[in-house]
């Protein structure tokens, strides 16, 4: 079975949001960093010496690679990712290996059996 990594940086506020997306679309699991911060094309606005800047959390997903474009799709759509800027990335990569997900094997194929 092969695996992609999904790496999605989304709004603090649309972290839960883009995670029940991202399983209804077939992801077993993630793994949540919280309090990342980035920078894109703008710079970060300051008000007297504050930064403006809206939290963001990183989202780490390892999906069969069947499931991996329908999940990213699915996080693009609900993370309003591409819709505003600002808002988050996400991009997936290839896994050469894992350990630790033999249950969720079992489970992707009852899933994607069929396409492996």
């Amino acid at each position: 079975m092969r695996f992609k990594l999904i790496i999605a940086l989304v709004e603090d506020s649309e972290a839960d949001a883009v995670m029940t997306a991202a399983r209804e679309a077939g992801a077993t699991g993630a793994t949540v960093l919280p309090h990342a911060r980035g920078e894109g094309v703008a710079h970060i606005k300051t008000f007297f010496g504050l930064n403006l800047e809206t939290r963001m959390e990183v989202l780490l997903f390892l999906v069969e690679e069947h499931m991996s474009r329908s999940v990213l799709e699915q996080i693009k759509q609900i993370g309003n990712i591409d819709a505003t800027p600002g808002t988050g990335v996400a991009f997936q990569l290839n896994v050469e290996d894992a350990v630790g997900v033999t249950h969720q094997i079992q489970k992707l194929n009852e899933l994607v059996g069929e396409q492996i």
